[in-house]
């Protein structure tokens, strides 16, 4: 068990007109504060923006034990998140999650296939737009087009798909989607199969893998099967209703469960992963696993699939903070 008198809560400041994403930041901010509360630590809610000195000063005054770290975006850019674990490790305060990085590497999602590549981990094959520009070749197939740097689905639709039959095609669709991505994107294989979501957790022994979960898609007949902005984010779409998470296989899915829980793991020692992470994959249609994306900091909300996933595995909610605490650094006596 370890002992905190206090804590800092580091998050970002959520604006009146916040989009859903936005504010289902806030209430993990405000869940992760009651349950610290109710331990009897001191929780202090520091914001995070643009104003490192202000918020250095911030930290420096509430003098915190240890900082639970729950930037997700800098002044509405996700591509500013690792700025909040670079400023806690120039303060040398001790936090709880990825280091920065760790946090850096998969805010960039062409970063994050490339240190996949590298650690030998299956991905779709990619392209950005200087990739088509210098090297052409030959890419006609099916593609979806995502942001660079935002997560939590931003930008994606059904229209974020496109089937091309040579390069021009592609920059031409990117370039048109690329305003609504931020500013920058890339064109990623489409992996036509399943989508699964493979939780890890820290723990005494390393870390666990928590059971895995699939998103079912029901009633996509004519939409391809994708947890686009509407999936992830309008309680009142048809998308929404028709994404839903399931922890039931059939005994003939154990060994591709197996190898999805191992590929997890190889990303958790592939970025030097601290605290708890999710990651994301695709399974085509032959049973091949390729990882999407890793999340150093999927949502902490009660109702949040990350601890769906621990509740499956057993785990109350004081357990996962614990334990994510527990893996912070120096926090352990």
């Amino acid at each position: 068990m370890i002992h905190l008198k206090k804590v800092a809560i580091l998050a970002s400041p959520i604006p009146a007109d916040a989009s859903e994403d936005e504010k289902d930041s806030e209430v993990q901010a405000t869940e992760v504060r009651e349950e610290l509360s109710s331990w009897g630590i001191d929780v202090a809610l520091v914001p995070f923006t643009l104003n490192l000195s202000e918020a250095l000063k911030d930290l420096e005054e509430a003098q915190p034990d240890l900082v639970f770290n729950l930037v997700e975006t800098v002044n509405g850019h996700g591509r500013l998140i690792h700025l909040a674990p670079a400023l806690l490790d120039v303060a040398k305060i001790p936090y709880s999650g990825a280091g920065m990085n760790a946090t850096f590497l998969t805010s960039n999602k062409l970063l994050g296939k490339n240190t996949l590549v590298a650690a030998g981990i299956p991905t779709a094959r990619f392209f950005n737009l200087n990739d088509l520009k210098q090297a052409p070749n030959a890419v006609e197939g099916r593609y979806i087009i995502k942001s660079v740097w935002e997560h939590a689905s931003i930008g994606l639709g059904q229209d974020s798909i496109v089937d091309v039959k040579n390069v021009s095609e592609l920059m031409e669709r990117m370039s048109a989607l690329r305003p609504r991505l931020s500013g920058e994107c890339f064109a990623e294989a489409y992996i036509d199969g399943r989508e699964f979501n493979l939780s890890v957790l820290a723990g005494v022994n390393g870390p666990d893998v928590l059971p895995p979960a699939e998103i079912i898609f029901t009633g996509y007949a004519d939409q391809f099967k994708i947890v686009d902005y509407s999936a992830k984010w309008k309680s009142d779409s048809a998308e929404y209703n028709n994404t839903n998470r399931s922890f039931a296989f059939p005994e003939s899915d154990a060994p591709l469960l197996e190898r999805l829980k191992s590929v997890a793991l190889s990303c958790w020692k592939a970025f030097d992963l601290r605290g708890y992470a999710r990651v994301d994959f695709r399974v085509d249609n032959d049973g091949n696993p390729f990882v999407l994306e890793v999340n150093t900091n999927p949502c902490l909300s009660k109702d949040a699939g990350f601890i769906a996933a621990c509740q499956r595995g057993r785990l109350e909610y004081k357990d996962v903070i614990l334990r994510i605490l527990e893996d912070a650094g120096d926090t352990k006596h």
